[in-house]
């Protein structure tokens, strides 16, 4: 079900403190906290006793007290007390796992950890130019399968429907799709000329006229997106031809953790080229951003529901292309891993 050898984000930076907080991830239940220097902490979030949820528990500087019979572990999950016990249980243990900070956000690898390297946490680029500007994380939570969210985040078409009030424009419906597949992900992508940009985006970019517009639709297996729009000015934008220094630039990265088979932790960042200091374009982006998010959330908790109850096959279109590529090669990948254990 799960491809477990990747960084997933667990959380925004900012709500790992010093309380524990209690995280389902890939079906695991995970308590994470952070220690005295500030550093993430991620355990099994079951005492090795009677399996009382440690994040029922209490904080004691680095380690965590179990609340019922006061186990306590260290970070690295290891027992160091048993205040009832002569001596600590050797089996009293709990699984810890690799965790990291980057980009506000706190990631943790569910895999192997001999195997859980920070570098292979996805970069942003421009990240520190003070001339783009990144929304803060934002976060929601959507009661269908991550797959779902995979399939709509290689869709550039679905906009035409779903977001009619933001992101639909002419063209989004019918213009051909570029694909490629790769060892990283697969993208679809597709470049709409000299069309009049959607509503979302008429107030953001900043020179007059109609656009030629890309839509570039990238997941990274297993599941982080990439969604990058860029409007050029009528007669510079197409395939072959580098950004002009006008064109607007706006790049949605979409973290999508699996809680379970059936529901799904979805963060965000958006980051833009233009405005860097003004909070409020920055505010309406945010706000833009969440309620088109809300929009798929209504759809695709409705597509995971339908698809559970369904009485009758359901069907495949040419637009499902992509994602059908992608979820092939994400179970190859799964099954390739389950076999190396």
């Amino acid at each position: 079900m799960f491809l477990r050898n990747a960084w997933y984000v667990a959380a925004i930076g900012s709500e790992i403190n010093r309380n524990l907080k209690s995280i389902k991830i890939l079906g695991e239940n995970i308590v994470f906290y952070r220690t005295e220097d500030g550093l993430p902490v991620a355990l099994e979030d079951a005492c090795p006793h009677r399996k009382l949820p440690l994040s029922k528990g209490f904080l004691k500087g680095d380690t965590v007290e179990c609340g019922y019979h006061g186990l306590v572990f260290n970070c690295s999950g290891t027992c160091v007390d048993a205040a009832t016990q002569d001596r600590v249980p050797s089996k009293a243990k709990v699984q810890s796992y690799p965790v990291a900070d980057k980009w506000g956000l706190v990631w943790i690898w569910m895999g192997d950890p001999a195997l859980a390297d920070e570098e292979k946490i996805i970069d942003i680029e421009n990240y520190d130019d003070p001339s783009w500007k990144i929304t803060g994380g934002d976060a929601l939570s959507c009661a269908c399968n991550y797959l779902y969210l995979t399939d709509n985040l290689l869709d550039p078409s679905h906009v035409a429907w779903v977001h009619r009030t933001s992101f639909a424009a002419q063209g989004t419906e019918n213009t051909p799709l570029n694909m490629n597949l790769s060892d990283q992900g697969l993208i679809v992508s597709r470049w709409i000329l000299d069309r009049d940009p959607p509503p979302f985006y008429a107030p953001l970019v900043e020179f007059e006229g109609r656009v030629d517009r890309l839509q570039h639709y990238e997941v990274r297996f297993p599941s982080i997106a990439i969604n990058k729009s860029v409007f050029s000015p009528v007669g510079t934008g197409g395939a072959d031809k580098p950004y002009q220094d006008s064109a607007y630039i706006m790049i949605s990265y979409n973290f999508l953790t699996p809680i379970d088979e059936n529901n799904t932790r979805y963060h965000w960042l958006q980051h833009r080229n233009t405005a860097p200091d003004n909070e409020a374009v920055t505010a309406s982006i945010a706000a833009g951003a969440r309620m088109a998010f809300n929009e798929d959330k209504e759809i695709l908790e409705s597509v995971h529901t339908g698809m559970l109850e369904s009485k009758s096959p359901h069907l495949d279109l040419s637009l499902d292309g992509g994602s059908l590529r992608f979820r092939r090669k994400l179970d190859g990948m799964i099954a390739a891993e389950q076999e190396a254990i």
